[in-house]
């Protein structure tokens, strides 16, 4: 599958073989094939369609023309044809909040898993804030320097909770990581300064589909912060904590995670 009519097309695929129909995006280093695992439990009751981000797993480079999410949101919006469940992981769950602000009627429900939108935290907590710049600085200062190697490796080792070491990882993954790591400062403006106003409430009440936000107990502890503050401020959301977890909960915990998937779309029917 490829994402027509953008000025970039991307790669995308599907998963499973359900009637329930899922919109999927990757979290930030990764790609679309880390639903793998996720859409293998619930193959006969969903079809995942997920995509590369723009300089991830086979999609092109960005090119650098206008703000990175918005062109996240642009793609993903081609993909999403009919009404669908969204499920997004770290920046992946950053895009899916946007979509469901900005196209309710297409959005059954949302699931957020760790989503990277710091600016809840800002408003809400912002000694969390100060905590994550501090543990971010060992691998903000490689990227300003454009040691992409290092930069992707620290990066990797705050977030990536995997339980795989650098060294542990195939060449190619390592390659892939350090490629996609520029994507990171790229994001920054739409993470923490808000351009397009998402804590608006009135934007957010159009949030009003079944929403779930995950995280997982050994994660960060800004991700607390984040997902309570964006399921307090939505109508119909839950906050969830996966014991035993970390980041990157989708690969590691599958079963949990497709247990709460399913009890979601239990409460969210056409």
């Amino acid at each position: 599958m490829d994402g027509q009519g953008l000025p970039q097309p991307v790669y995308a695929r599907q998963f499973g073989h359900g009637p329930r129909q899922v919109l999927a995006i990757h979290c930030t280093l990764a790609h679309s094939g880390a639903w793998r695992g996720l859409a293998a439990r619930m193959e006969g009751e969903t079809t995942f369609t997920a995509f590369d981000m723009l300089t991830h797993g086979r999609s092109p480079d960005w090119d650098g023309q206008g703000d990175v999410q918005d062109r996240m949101v642009e793609i993903a919006e081609t993909f999403l044809t009919e009404r669908m469940d969204l499920i997004g992981h770290s920046f992946g769950a950053t895009v899916a909040l946007r979509l469901a602000a900005a196209h309710p009627d297409r959005v059954r429900s949302v699931t957020m898993v760790e989503p990277v939108y710091f600016c809840f935290a800002m408003e809400d907590a912002p000694d969390l804030i100060a905590a994550h710049e501090a543990d971010a600085a060992p691998f903000t200062g490689p990227l300003e320097r454009g040691d992409y190697e290092l930069g992707a490796r620290l990066f990797n080792e705050l977030w990536g909770g995997a339980g795989v070491s650098w060294e542990q990882m195939p060449e190619a993954a390592r390659a892939g990581m350090i490629r996609s790591i520029r994507f990171v400062p790229a994001c920054r403006p739409s993470l923490y300064d808000d351009p397009v106003g998402i804590l608006a409430p009135e934007k957010l009440a159009r949030v009003s589909m079944p929403a779930l936000l995950l995280r997982g107990s050994d994660s960060h502890p800004v991700t607390a912060a984040i997902n309570d503050g964006i399921a307090r401020r939505l109508s119909d959301a839950q906050s969830v904590v996966i014991e035993g977890a970390g980041h990157m909960l989708p690969i590691t915990h599958p079963a949990e995670v497709a247990e709460h998937l399913r009890t979601l779309f239990a409460r969210a029917k056409d």
